[in-house]
């Protein structure tokens, strides 16, 4: 036999291309990766939850602290000063009862009075007592609603919080006993009225609604 001719052995010594390189990512790089975009997707979740409870929101179920921390700020929205020290021109005092689901929640001391204690609403508490003092430098109307402003708990004419009429249950105001209809954000704060707010069903108000409070001797 001859030798091979030419174009024979360029065939026989023609080697494979390589195949081309994967595009798969290894499984650790994939794993993390994924860990990333989870954490993202967590962190991007958790900040959402932030903003949409907002700086001011105390926690979503009672009972609810007295939510100091942006108090300063809470206040320039609702137009009302933050005083060095408690106004003169007008002091009163009213009471504060809160019942969500048949169970009395006692409102917070220090509502209104800033952490350092170095300003304070014209609205505030001072115990767990349920006393609202109204210590404005000039006299004036001031209504319920500007307190749970001050509180930072939304108060409207379905919902008090988080708590909103739905499946029987709806919130309920009374003043010194009486039922009052509308929205109860615009009940004034007069001094000595006993105001009760009580959201649930018919079957969870107080068996005998407070319709007066005793008060400390020189309230």
């Amino acid at each position: 036999m001859g030798p091979p001719r030419k174009a024979e052995l360029k065939r026989r010594i023609r080697v494979p291309a390589p195949p081309p390189p994967s595009r798969r990512i290894p499984v650790r790089r994939r794993a993390f990766w994924a860990g990333v975009a989870v954490g993202l997707a967590v962190s991007a979740a958790f900040l959402t939850i932030q903003f949409t409870r907002g700086p001011s929101s105390p926690s979503a179920n009672a009972p609810w602290g007295a939510s100091r921390e942006h108090l300063r700020e809470r206040l320039s929205k609702l137009g009302l000063p933050a005083l060095p020290v408690e106004g003169k021109a007008l002091h009163t005092h009213q009471h504060l009862d809160v019942y969500l689901n048949g169970r009395h929640v006692a409102v917070p001391a220090d509502v209104g009075i800033a952490p350092d204690r170095r300003f304070f609403s014209p609205l505030h508490t001072h115990d767990r007592t349920g006393i609202v003092h109204v210590e404005a430098p000039v006299p004036g109307a001031y209504t319920l609603g500007q307190f749970f402003g001050v509180w930072g708990v939304p108060l409207s004419a379905r919902c008090i919080g988080t708590y909103c009429a739905g499946d029987g249950r709806t919130l309920r105001a009374f003043v010194d006993g009486r039922r009052v209809g509308g929205d109860p954000a615009r009940i004034p704060l007069r001094r000595h009225a006993e105001i009760v707010l009580a959201f649930g069903t018919e079957g969870e108000l107080p068996t005998k609604i407070p319709s007066s409070y005793s008060y400390p001797d020189g309230y």
